[in-house]
């Protein structure tokens, strides 16, 4: 009843409350804490178990009220409910305060939807809110009468000015927007936009992680596979010895190795690698793996994907203002469905494709130099996509794939070999056989397709396609191209060889510092000389 004293003293006067007092001084979940009323108006209040005694008339009558009596336990009113007091309620000191032990319980605060995800799930709803828009002022224009429609368009007229200032307004905020979220690339230095952080990015990416990780638990390969082993070796390697790049650094790197024939590989930005064993049997060497998870490495340290994710952003923003319009102009919804789906493929034609092929592009770039600090052969690189141009070369054209074509990727590496060369020669790194893989395959496909040209009798038809020497580089059937030059293909006109699929790469012991592991030409094939099985 002591603390009703103090609660009817305070109740004129808000600033005396006492649970405003907690609201604005209490800190912490379930924390024991001792709350303090204080008032200059309180000069001599003493609470104890006998008496409520003041020197102001009006407390004193409001104290001497019977339920000021008191009783064996105190009742503290709380949100949470009603809480006995262990201890007795202690005696004011002259400048009027009162100490009242209190337990109280905060809820933990809620965790936020990372950016990045959170669009994920608004983006189609964007769109639908742009067709029901764009549906709406199609019908209210077209129940508009006529004198009506005049009435708008000259309306607009006279007010043309406004109008282009608020388009000018709008551009100019839109051009802050993308000059606040420039960002500079690391390693290249190139400028690029950039609408995500990298903290909520890394966070989306461990979600996807955990995603990719429910998806293949049934088909990874166990850590003990040789597979699996070679993988993680190289993955080891490239992190050691670009380890002088922040962005390699600071990830931790996790291999996985899943067991399906499809011919890919990616790396998450938080470190995860994902690794087909339809990948690893399509390449020959331990060089082509550290090519191949360099420029996966490369997408994930630029940080690609958040860079591509920002521009479809920005393009997505744009575009729904254009799919408004179409469907506001189209008279009829078949029409604006259609005009949509040609909207869709000039976004991907124009804009989506080829900044995509353009990253893939600096990937491969940064990857050839990982690589080389890495100490692999460079020149396989461009075996490399030759190889997966002979396997059969991409089913679209490159215009409309998210990916250069092979040949372009082969010719585009070439190119940068002598420039990897050096990068690599700065390394400490040992010397490189006098072989160039690039020649070594130039002339294993020269063979192979002198020997095409020559007939054959059927059974040792079917026995060159079954034991073709450059079966683990190619697969499927196809026309071969016939080298130019060194690490070049041309065209090779009415020549036809089929070859068999790509055998699983096996894990070799490590080479010594000196060794290479390179392609060794094919041996001919003629009629009356078996193919070795």
């Amino acid at each position: 009843m002591e603390l009703l004293c103090v609660r009817l003293i305070t109740r004129r006067n808000p600033i005396l409350s006492l649970p405003t007092y907690v609201k604005r001084h209490f800190r912490g979940p379930y924390r024991q804490t001792e709350l303090t009323v204080k008032s200059p108006l309180l000069s001599s209040i003493e609470l104890s178990g006998k008496s409520c005694r003041t020197t102001d008339s009006v407390r004193d009558l409001v104290c001497q009220l019977p339920r000021c009596q008191p009783r064996p336990s105190l009742l503290i009113s709380t949100r949470t409910g009603l809480l006995p007091a262990k201890t007795p309620v202690t005696t004011l000191p002259a400048h009027g305060s009162v100490s009242l032990p209190r337990h109280f319980h905060t809820s933990s605060p809620l965790r936020a939807i990372p950016a990045p995800l959170l669009w994920l799930i608004l983006k189609p709803l964007q769109k639908i809110l742009a067709i029901i828009v764009g549906r709406n002022i199609r019908k209210w224009w077209a129940d508009l009468p006529p004198n009506r429609r005049q009435l708008f368009w000259e309306g607009a007229w006279r007010r043309r000015w406004q109008l282009v200032a608020g388009t000018t307004v709008a551009v100019a905020i839109l051009a802050v927007i993308l000059l606040t979220h420039l960002d500079e690339s690391p390693v290249t230095g190139r400028t690029r936009i950039l609408m995500v952080t990298r903290e909520d990015y890394m966070e989306l990416a461990a979600i996807t992680a955990d995603g990719y990780m429910e998806q293949y638990r049934d088909v990874l390969v166990p850590e003990q596979d040789s597979r699996h082993q070679a993988v993680q070796m190289m993955v080891q390697h490239l992190a050691l010895r670009n380890r002088d790049i922040p962005q390699v650094s600071s990830v931790s790197w996790r291999v996985h190795v899943v067991d399906d024939p499809a011919v890919n590989a990616f790396v998450l930005p938080n470190g995860e690698v994902f690794m087909f064993t339809g990948m690893l049997e399509a390449i020959s060497d331990v060089h082509q793996l550290a090519i191949i998870l360099g420029h996966e490495m490369a997408h994930a340290l630029i940080e690609h994907a958040a860079e591509e994710a920002s521009v479809s952003h920005i393009l997505d923003f744009l575009f729904v203002l254009l799919l408004t319009a179409i469907w506001a102009i189209c008279p009829k919804d078949s029409l604006a469905v259609l005009g949509q789906w040609i909207q869709d493929q000039l976004k991907k034609i124009l804009f989506s494709r080829p900044y995509s092929r353009k990253l893939e592009t600096e990937a491969d770039e940064v990857g050839l130099h990982l690589a080389a600090k890495a100490c692999a052969d460079v020149r396989a690189g461009p075996v490399l996509w030759q190889q997966m141009e002979l396997r059969g070369g991409a089913a679209v054209p490159e215009w409309l794939s998210t990916h250069p074509s092979h040949s372009s990727r082969a010719t585009h590496i070439n190119s940068l070999v002598p420039q990897a060369l050096e990068v690599r020669a700065s390394c400490t790194c040992p010397p490189l056989p006098s072989a160039d893989p690039r020649v070594v395959f130039s002339e294993s496909v020269r063979a192979l397709l002198g020997n095409a040209k020559e007939p054959l009798p059927p059974q040792a038809a079917s026995s060159e396609r079954r034991r073709s020497p450059a079966a683990h580089a190619l697969s499927g059937g196809m026309a071969l191209l016939a080298p130019t030059q060194p690490g070049l293909l041309a065209p090779a006109p009415e020549t036809t060889v089929i070859l068999a699929p790509a055998p699983a790469l096996t894990l070799l012991p490590a080479p010594a510092p000196e060794t290479t592991v390179i392609l060794a030409p094919a041996p001919a094939l003629t009629p009356d000389r078996p193919p070795p099985v």
